[in-house]
């Protein structure tokens, strides 16, 4: 389905008073990811879309799987030790951790719509470990010390996730290769080198990234005529339902019950004292002694607790042929973040590993423009049936015939150049990082609120919430203690104005 945007969004009212980090006598922005994703002023909460939801390049490719609308029993479980709400990669790992942990304990998992069709389904494929760039971002809301504990779990998400795959033999289009950050003006890429050493000097460990600070040389090595610096390090591409497809699998010759197309509306406490909580589906209810959240943007309509703390936002991935010019021996050989002037960012993931259709995430100047727009229509923030969206589409395209040499040497015949986009629902963090943990009330439990940056979190946050929930210390997980779910930082948040909320992110 094509939707247009009106003309009145592009003058929309901007989100958000601050949005990246700035230094005082520059005028640009380096991205930190909220350029296109500040969280909104107004607080959104919706459940997923039932019909009309755009379908991404992934789902596209496995409409024969019957994992799809599996579900284990024909009639929803009238009870279970533990309900998972959602099956993208954090109810999935959950449900994997809970059953190694407790085998003889049952375990139901209820997904709204298709298996794996929110935001791991969704995404642009790319699982790359941020080791540098937000540094100053997080050393800002939460001091150094947090901060470089954010890079490097990052680095152990990722490394965690390449040795499950490679061990498994997962059939996902994992690629493992260089992935590159590169600035395309000259301002920028002073910040970004200024963020980088300081960095270094406190104490972050840059040994495995390659920097070239000469434009000429960024050019050669990133094939990206403006470049004007090159920052290298090990990144991944995948195809993310195959991966949690595969996990689920397993889950369920384990014994896991899944149950697509079962929407969970509300929680509430058990009144018959045999169970802690009834989860209320549309299909019936189902009780539980424990409740894990894997829910992401979703958990405020479903958790009230969370509104304010966790939003819901559509964001657009495209998928780009490329022409004959850059294919073959001329394909793209790196994943990529293009650090744009004003605060922009291209996330580009060239599947050279598979079919070579290159994926176009981030948050490039076009999602603004539709950012304002889902802002004077709150309504819309759970709608993932946006695409083909032109106004985002153009940017995309506008970058590669600039900036790839020989982009346009040839005329694009059918089947080339810029096929498809489509949407997703990304889950805002007030303050930019997940909630992992218990709720006040015993046996309700979450891993969610990923900030669009899940694939390098979430492997070891799920299987980190896990430890929790076997009464392991919160020193346990491995997880910087900024993502654990307290009172302290709830209330910090309730009572941060909105401007403070985007300032620290």
């Amino acid at each position: 389905m094509t939707k247009s945007l009106p003309a009145a969004a592009a003058a929309g009212r901007a989100i958000g008073n601050e949005t990246g980090v700035t230094f005082p006598d520059a005028t640009t922005i380096l991205n930190v990811e909220e350029y296109g994703s500040a969280f909104p002023q107004d607080v959104t909460t919706g459940f997923p879309k039932q019909n009309g939801q755009s379908l991404s390049y992934w789902l596209q490719q496995v409409r024969c799987d019957p994992l799809l609308d599996h579900r284990s029993t024909p009639k929803l479980p009238k009870e279970s030790d533990t309900v998972v709400i959602g099956s993208g990669i954090t109810g999935t790992l959950v449900t994997k951790h809970h059953l190694e942990t407790w085998p003889d304990k049952s375990v139901v998992v209820l997904e709204a719509r298709e298996f794996c069709s929110g935001a791991t389904g969704r995404n642009a494929g790319h699982c790359k470990p941020d080791q540098w760039r937000h540094f100053a971002k997080y050393e800002k809301a939460f001091g150094p010390e947090q901060a470089l504990k954010i890079q490097q779990n990052e680095k152990d998400t990722w490394a965690a996730l390449v040795a499950y795959v490679q061990e498994n033999k997962v059939d996902c289009d994992l690629w493992v290769g260089d992935t590159l950050d590169v600035p395309l003006d000259e301002e920028v890429a002073d910040m970004a080198k200024t963020i980088f050493e300081n960095y270094q000097k406190a104490g972050g460990k840059t040994d495995h990234i390659r920097v070239a600070q000469d434009p000429a040389e960024a050019a050669k090595i990133s094939r990206i005529k403006s470049a004007k610096a090159c920052y290298s390090w090990k990144a991944s591409t995948l195809q993310p339902w195959k991966l949690t497809a595969h996990i689920m699998r397993e889950n369920l010759e384990k014994g896991a019950n899944l149950q697509t197309y079962t929407c969970a509306r509300s929680v509430k406490a058990d009144g018959t004292s045999k169970r802690r909580w009834i989860v209320q589906t549309d299909r019936g209810d189902i009780a539980c002694d424990t409740i894990v959240y894997a829910s992401n943007a979703y958990t405020s309509a479903l958790d009230p607790s969370f509104k304010g703390l966790i939003s819901p936002k559509p964001h657009m991935c495209n998928k780009v042929i490329p022409p004959r010019t850059w294919s073959g021996t001329k394909a793209l050989q790196n994943s990529y973040g293009v650090l744009l002037p004003g605060g922009g960012l291209f996330s580009i993931n060239p599947r050279c590993t598979a079919d070579g259709a290159i994926m176009f995430g981030g948050s490039n100047p076009g999602q603004k423009e539709l950012d304002r727009w889902v802002e004077q229509h709150p309504e819309q923030g759970v709608d993932d049936s946006f695409a083909k969206l032109e106004s985002v589409t153009k940017h995309v395209r506008e970058f590669v015939e600039a900036e790839f040499e020989g982009w346009k040497d040839v005329p694009s015949g059918p089947g080339e150049g810029f096929d498809y986009s489509w949407s997703g629902i990304i889950a805002l963090s007030a303050d930019g990082v997940p909630f992992v943990g218990e709720l006040p009330e015993p046996g309700k439990w979450i891993c969610a609120g990923h900030h669009g940056h899940g694939m390098a979190r979430i492997f070891t946050a799920a299987p980190g919430l896990v430890k929790l929930m076997n009464g392991e210390p919160w020193s346990a997980t491995g997880l910087p203690d900024v993502y654990q779910l307290t009172e302290e930082r709830v209330q910090k948040l309730r009572k941060a104005s909105q401007a403070a909320k985007v300032a620290i992110v």
